[in-house]
């Protein structure tokens, strides 16, 4: 029942529009010109607090010296081999190019040292390149480096026509990934924005009551952008923010003004003024609104347990959007409609959208009411059978290449795959720990580096292991020949006070995805203290397998945590939403299917690969990254209430209004069904759009959201759904009502 202080609610919301309006403008201005500063404020780059490799990777930084901590690659492909002079001379003038460039600490070559490791197959090279720089200042370093190497190769390119210099490596693929990531984001909104407005004019068909939707939606994404920027000023947000709160904004934004607007127009052609049908449509789609906004919210917000800085800056963008959308649907978009009053018919194109209900639904819902158990039989067996696809998920990191094509540094990988030298961006690096008292440079120290090495080396995924012992062979630290090795390299394999050491492990090329990842876990459980002959020497294993193994254990040790809150926490939100208890379990458990069906699809499309050529793949995939099930539960879960929110309210108004069970359902479906089906597709083209673009992961979870709200939409919650309110009966709405007799068949006729 709603309650008169809602309804007192609603008529201070309508009453006071302008100052509301005056608000969200002061808002606007505050905060949109922080959206456009945001990009470079998001980090790609992933460090997780207490992992192996993130010790790893600050004891490299402020431990050792050495010029290549943090490094990039130069792949060079289509000039001579360095081994003969030509070649020489070309690599000549693109190493100094680069080495010219502020921020460069070091460069290491075939020029440096006569390694066929630095070498290709067919005459290519690589370069690798220290760095100096922060996360912050690689965004400006990087065109700076590509700019000199493009500048030193415009006279090689007249003699070398094929001759190609790309930059690749961790920073290189950063910078990229952050700049293909807005143009994605931009690429999806100009695809979906023409087709959603369509789909609003055939929803309402008149312009005006179209465009308030899309106004509202660019509202709350461009606050919800602005206010992460402000965030992301002092808590490090990943690139992954902007797909989330545009592919969210646009999609909830647009869905929860919807309804509101659905609401007004009724409420106007049943004969009410414009303030007090804004009202009605605050009292009753408002409630909607902020119980489906709150189940959404307590997805993303579970997300924060996990201590990782993309799938937090998903939760943070999650909750931005969702938070915005719903305030800007409640307190603005009735005010505007109050103001506008009979001008949102303006601009009529075709029939007009206002009946009450729907006959075709009503039809439906008839037949549902009729014959529970037959539709809940034909709608739900397809369903479980696309649910139990779902077992055959590999939620782990895929093998194939799977970075955007577009970007400079993906194309370099595969030049290094084609040189077979693709495992120098998967190197490992193993930091030794040796007891206090106990140097590197020791005897005992040497020599256990030296073991260590070797068994290290006689794995068969191993390409090169390279530590001090095995590069300066023969050469022992007591020597005076010792000092005679060059100090970069000393500080990269010693740390300055000569307690810790380096081993560099660069995998096979052949070696990719999971068993990358395996190899870190096996260094990790080597039995250090009996290969190395010294009780309580340790080692840590950093590198981009060692940050993939400790991604993969952070969530895996929370998903359990994660499930349990969001089933938890949206439990508790639709018990106080609706005061019932079975309409709660009923729509979590209808949830916990939506999402095992959507994983299903991606199972089809990604794994077995139907369709994936549409999407832009050349193969399936033989896995879909480890966080695809946590973050598709998290969001679908939430998402997924919006529709049952919508059908619920519609069939509590009923039986308020006196209908019996069957009648309350037949008038919810029949006046529920156009919105939730228009809703839906709206989502689906946003998924959809999003689902195109170049980012693998943003593929997998538009994939998995559009087909989440496709069976939601129809199969889920306007077929088994209805079907099971209708077996319950009365039982529906315990403890209001104790009685357990079904009145099916009195309703039908009443």
């Amino acid at each position: 029942m709603i309650s008169p202080r809602a309804t007192s609610l609603a008529g201070a919301i309508v009453r006071h529009r302008r100052w509301l309006a005056a608000f969200w403008i002061i808002a606007a201005m505050a905060l949109l010109p922080f959206a456009r500063r945001l990009a470079p404020l998001l980090q790609t780059s992933i460090h997780i607090d207490g992992s192996q490799s993130n010790a790893v990777s600050l004891l490299l930084r402020s431990r050792f010296a050495s010029p290549f901590a943090r490094a990039a690659v130069i792949v060079v492909t289509g000039a001579p081999s360095p081994t003969t002079q030509d070649g020489s001379v070309a690599l000549r003038r693109i190493v100094d190019a680069a080495k010219s460039v502020p921020g460069v600490t070091h460069t290491l070559s075939y020029l440096d040292r006569r390694d066929s490791a630095f070498l290709g197959a067919h005459g290519e090279s690589l370069v690798l390149v220290g760095l100096d720089a922060n996360d912050g200042a690689v965004d400006k370093l990087m065109p700076r480096l590509r700019a000199s190497t493009t500048a030193a190769t415009a006279a090689l390119v007249v003699r070398y026509p094929r001759l190609s210099v790309k930059w690749t490596g961790e920073d290189a693929l950063n910078f990229d990934l952050r700049r293909t990531s807005a143009a994605n984001v931009s690429l999806a909104e100009r695809r979906a924005l023409p087709l959603t407005l369509a789909l609003l004019v055939l929803a309402f068909g008149t312009l005006a009551a179209s465009v308030i939707p899309l106004a509202a939606a660019a509202l709350a994404i461009g606050l919800s952008l602005g206010a992460a920027a402000l965030i992301a000023s002092h808590w490090p947000l990943s690139i992954v923010l902007q797909n989330v709160v545009s592919m969210l904004g646009l999609g909830l934004g647009v869905d929860y003004s919807l309804l509101l607007i659905t609401r007004f127009r009724e409420a106007r052609h049943g004969g009410l003024s414009s303030e007090a049908a804004a009202v009605v449509a605050t009292v009753n789609a408002g409630h909607s609104v902020l119980v489906s906004a709150a189940t959404v919210i307590v997805g993303f917000a579970s997300l924060l347990i996990v201590p990782l800085d993309d799938l937090r800056s998903i939760a943070v963008g999650g909750l931005l959007v969702v938070a915005v959308s719903s305030l800007v649907a409640v307190t603005l978009v009735p005010g505007v409609l109050a103001s506008l009053g009979p001008r949102v018919e303006w601009g009529r194109v075709g029939r007009s959208g206002t009946r009450r209900e729907s006959p075709h639904w009503r039809r439906w819902a008839l037949f549902v009411a009729r014959r529970p158990v037959r539709v809940l039989l034909l709608a739900g067996v397809p369903l479980v059978a696309l649910a139990a696809q779902a077992l055959r998920l590999e939620p782990r990191l895929p093998r194939a290449h799977w970075l955007p094509h577009s970007a400079e540094s993906a194309r370099a990988m595969q030049d290094l795959t084609a040189m077979e030298r693709g495992g120098i961006v998967q190197t490992m690096r193993v930091v030794i720990a040796f007891p206090k008292g106990l140097l590197a440079t020791d005897a005992a120290g040497w020599s256990a580096t030296q073991r260590l090495a070797d068994v290290i080396a006689s794995d068969t995924r191993v390409l090169h292991v390279r530590a001090l012992p095995s590069i300066v062979p023969g050469v022992l630290p007591s020597s005076p020949a010792f000092y005679l090795v060059p100090a970069d390299v000393r500080a990269t394999y010693l740390s300055r006070d000569e307690q810790l050491a380096m081993i560099e492990v660069i995998p096979l090329d052949t070696v990719q995805g999971e068993a990358l990842t395996a190899i870190a876990r096996d260094l990790r459980n080597l039995d250090v203290a009996r290969i190395a002959g010294i009780p309580g020497v340790t080692i840590s294993v950093g590198g981009v397998p060692g940050l993939n193994a400790d991604y993969a254990d952070a969530i895996l040790r929370r998903m359990p945590r994660v499930v349990g809150l969001v089933v938890g926490g949206i439990l508790v939100a639709l018990l106080i939403g609706f005061r019932s208890v079975l309409v709660p379990l009923k729509a979590v458990a209808l949830d916990l299917l939506a999402v095992a069906a959507a994983l299903g699809v991606v199972v089809l499309v990604f794994q077995d690969g139907y369709g994936a050529r549409l999407l832009g793949l050349d193969s399936p995939l033989d896995g879909t990254f480890v966080a695809i099930p946590l973050l598709v539960f998290c969001v679908v879960f939430g998402l997924s209430m919006d529709y049952e929110v919508f059908l619920i309210s519609r069939i509590a108004e009923a039986r308020r209004r006196g209908a019996s069970e069957g009648m309350a359902l037949v008038s919810g479906v029949a006046r529920s069904g156009r919105v939730i089906t228009s809703a839906a597709a709206i989502m689906v083209i946003v998924f959809g759009a999003f689902a195109l673009g170049e980012f693998v992961i943003v593929k997998i979870l538009g994939v998995a959201l559009a087909a989440a709200v496709v069976l939601d939409a129809t199969l889920i919650r306007l077929a088994v759904g209805p079907a099971l309110l209708t077996i319950a009966g009365r039982w529906n709405w315990w403890p209001a009502t104790a009685s357990g007799q079904s009145d099916r068949s009195r309703s039908l006729d009443g």
